[in-house]
């Protein structure tokens, strides 16, 4: 699946890029805020295409328990973060956020693409 290798190499090069910075002493915070954000997108896009391939109607109810999910992973998972392996916590929140945003406004474009190739079909 290309989305997912490609969500996969643009997320860890760019936290690599970051944490190669001079004076950048947060990288194990870059790398973390990251990982939460690139399993959940990764995850999602790999579900929907094998429900989009095999049974198109199902994706509405799987994108609904998909972000349930979703919820409760990402509060569990900076929780953890934050409380258990004590990151500082500017620079796991900007991370995190960066890399939440960026990998789902990819999945949202994707998923329009999707249903773009759907349509055309006709």
């Amino acid at each position: 699946m290309k989305l997912v290798w490609w969500m996969g190499t643009a997320a860890v090069a760019s936290s690599v890029a970051v944490a190669a910075l001079p004076g950048v002493e947060s990288d194990r915070e870059v790398l973390l805020g990251m990982l939460a954000p690139l399993v959940g997108a990764t995850a999602t896009a790999v579900l929907v295409e094998r429900t989009w391939a095999a049974r198109p109607e199902a994706l509405t109810p799987l994108m609904i328990a998909a972000f349930g999910a979703k919820l409760v992973f990402f509060g569990a998972y900076v929780t953890v973060a934050l409380k258990v392996l004590t990151v500082r916590p500017l620079p796991f929140v900007v991370s995190f956020t960066t890399y939440f945003i960026g990998l789902h406004l990819v999945e949202a474009l994707w998923l329009q693409q999707l249903f773009a190739r759907k349509e055309d079909v006709r």
